[in-house]
């Protein structure tokens, strides 16, 4: 593992489909907060999220090379739909990328208070997302509004993984799998988000679960 010195790309992050980017809602921008002490770089720690639109998930980089498959509900495509939304999915050993797309004409919301991550190690950890700041990590995280016919897309990873980034306002965080030596140990490892939406005024938990199916050398 290791820093990669790019900033965050915050919204409409590019998932592989690209004809989905039209229409994509925002979510609300992180506030400012009193500066901390810096944070030491060289520790294993990823900045921001990268884009996914490369062929195979992971840094070009990388020792070690992951590949996902989603067990719950199961799809080989990394998808799922009901009749108010639909759901892609694409793992990274960064986050776990996803677009929704609101399939009727009224309003739904992501409620990130009550969304939670079921960690690679086994733990289950509240959601972080691409405004999350490790300054506001304690705080009340904003639902975010996705408008009738339009799509949102983001990333998610333990809120516990944030890391203190000193004077800078970049999003630190510790990558979801590592890149590195202690790659092999991840294989077979479980993990996945549980979505908190309201639609139609009414609360639902969409829940996703992926496994590691194999860590190859490079």
């Amino acid at each position: 593992m290791r820093s990669r010195g790019r900033g965050i790309r915050n919204l409409g992050l590019t998932l592989a489909l690209g004809a989905w980017l039209a229409g994509c809602s925002s979510p609300p921008s992180p506030h400012g907060a009193a500066a901390a002490e810096p944070v030491d770089l060289t520790s294993p720690t990823q900045v921001g999220v990268s884009d996914t639109v490369g062929a195979a998930p992971g840094s070009p980089d990388a020792q070690f090379g992951y590949r996902f498959r989603q067990t719950q509900p199961g799809s080989d495509r990394f998808t799922f739909y009901d009749r108010d939304v639909s759901f892609y999915f694409r793992p990274t050993p960064e986050a776990l990328h996803f677009q929704i797309e609101n399939k009727q004409d009224r309003v739904i919301w992501i409620d990130w208070d009550r969304t939670s991550m079921l960690t690679p190690d086994g733990a289950t950890s509240k959601a972080a997302h691409a405004p999350s700041t490790y300054r506001e990590r304690f705080s009340v995280q904003a639902p975010t509004q996705i408008r009738g016919l339009q799509r949102y897309s983001d990333y998610v990873f333990p809120i516990e993984y944030l890391v203190d980034p000193g004077q800078s306002d970049q999003q630190v965080h510790r990558p979801l799998f590592p890149e590195g030596d202690t790659a092999p140990n991840y294989s077979g490892r479980e993990f996945g988000v549980d979505l908190a939406m309201r639609i139609d005024n009414q609360p639902r938990t969409y829940s996703f679960r992926f496994k590691v199916v194999s860590v190859l050398p490079r």
